[in-house]
């Protein structure tokens, strides 16, 4: 275990007006903890950070991380960044994130640190107790320029504009220290003030609504059509079987892409909703033609935010739209008063989401300097490669950082 201490900025004892309270000694500390050593000690901790959460996470929540720990590959040296109030273990966890030295940067052969993301990870932002972003940067770079894992540090799929973001941004210019933003990308996110229906008559056009109409009463028309919502582990064996074999059954199952084609994404899939089922953060949507799965939806909620992690339908009934259809029903999350917003976690101009969802939320990749004559050296030529490809390629990084100012 590789721990110090940490001078925080404010000495003084800080209260939230929640029912965690937490409190910032005078000296704070920061570890790196093998994962192989976690256990779960951490588990009250770690809970406890994500309800206070300045950016909800659930691809962080131990939910989630641990089973994808477990069931997929990970470097030798990947640990946990730990940011405590006080002592480990004895004190409120401020800060949590994986993170370990990777050897390849897309088709370069450099070697970098970086946060631990996933093929089944679509969000890599940090959980830091919120009022505590500043000091939770803070203390990751000084332990990341005293290791002797090589090259820089970059954080990927991390929110573009949140209390994060900003957090990074002003403690590298306090520090000197250079932090680019590599790569961004807008995707589709559901927040409004309006209820489901408002919601839906303002955003989907009116051909479109009165098209899902005709598909839902022409479906209706072959048999028993029924929708159904859960929020509970009742029957979650039986509809997770459900769910991996209409995936399968898909054109994902046909390009070997579909959660069922493997042992580690299948017990990855199994293991994260039963956990997630028992931390009462899983929501389920499917609907059902005389029983049989048209389509089904996974949703984790992290109040106050949600995440839609996973979709499956049957292509024999695409004409009549069974994912869209589920999506209408999922707009129902609108009504929940503990959730503000959920993230689709969809590709950039995803066809069918962006028509139904008229929010978007950046998420970005961000490179950051850390100390060293070589680290330095590397970045910097990294960084005038990427730029250079860029120019010749014609790719545009839009910052909403900058576009608010």
């Amino acid at each position: 275990m590789d721990a110090g201490g940490f001078q925080t900025q404010n000495d003084e004892a800080v209260h939230f007006e929640t029912a965690d309270r937490v409190c910032l000694t005078s000296s704070a500390s920061a570890e790196l903890v093998s994962i192989a050593r976690i256990d779960d000690l951490l588990l009250p901790s770690w809970q406890k950070l994500a309800r206070n959460a300045a950016e909800p996470n659930s691809f962080y929540e131990h939910w989630l991380l641990g089973p994808a720990i477990q069931h997929f590959s990970t470097h030798p040296e990947l640990s946990l960044f730990l940011f405590w109030a006080g002592l480990p273990h004895k004190s409120d966890l401020l800060g949590l994130m994986p993170v370990g030295p990777c050897r390849q940067l897309g088709r370069w052969p450099v070697p970098f640190v970086q946060n631990w993301t996933h093929h089944n990870s679509f969000l890599g932002t940090p959980l830091v107790r919120s009022g505590f972003e500043n000091q939770f940067w803070t203390a990751l770079f000084k332990h990341l320029d005293d290791k002797n894992w090589p090259g820089f540090l970059h954080i990927r799929d991390m929110t573009v504009g949140g209390s994060l973001d900003q957090a990074l941004r002003a403690v590298c210019a306090r520090q000197q220290r250079r932090c680019d933003l590599v790569h961004s990308e807008a995707r589709a996110l559901l927040q409004s003030d309006l209820d489901a229906e408002a919601y839906y008559a303002q955003t989907v056009r009116p051909k479109k609504r009165k098209e899902l109409r005709r598909q839902a009463k022409r479906l209706s028309e072959m048999g028993d059509l029924s929708f159904s919502h859960h929020i509970d582990e009742a029957g979650l064996e039986i509809w997770i079987a459900d769910f991996l074999k209409l995936e399968r059954e898909s054109w994902k199952g046909q390009e070997g892409s579909a959660l069922d084609c493997s042992d580690d994404t299948r017990g990855f899939f199994t293991d994260t909703l039963t956990g997630a089922a028992s931390a009462g953060q899983l929501e389920r949507h499917d609907v059902r033609l005389n029983g049989k799965p048209l389509a089904m939806l996974v949703n984790f909620c992290s109040a106050p935010g949600s995440f839609s992690f996973k979709t499956a339908f049957d292509d024999a009934y695409a004409r009549f739209s069974p994912g869209v259809l589920l999506q209408r029903e999922n707009l129902q999350i609108l009504e929940r008063p503990d959730i503000d917003w959920m993230d689709s976690c969809a590709a950039q101009d995803h066809p069918m989401i962006d028509s139904l969802w008229s929010g978007r939320r950046h998420i970005g990749r961000f490179s950051i300097e850390l100390k060293g004559l070589s680290r330095n050296a590397m970045f910097r030529g990294v960084r005038f490669g990427e730029d250079l490809m860029a120019q010749i390629k014609g790719r545009e990084i839009v910052d909403i950082m900058q576009v608010q100012q």
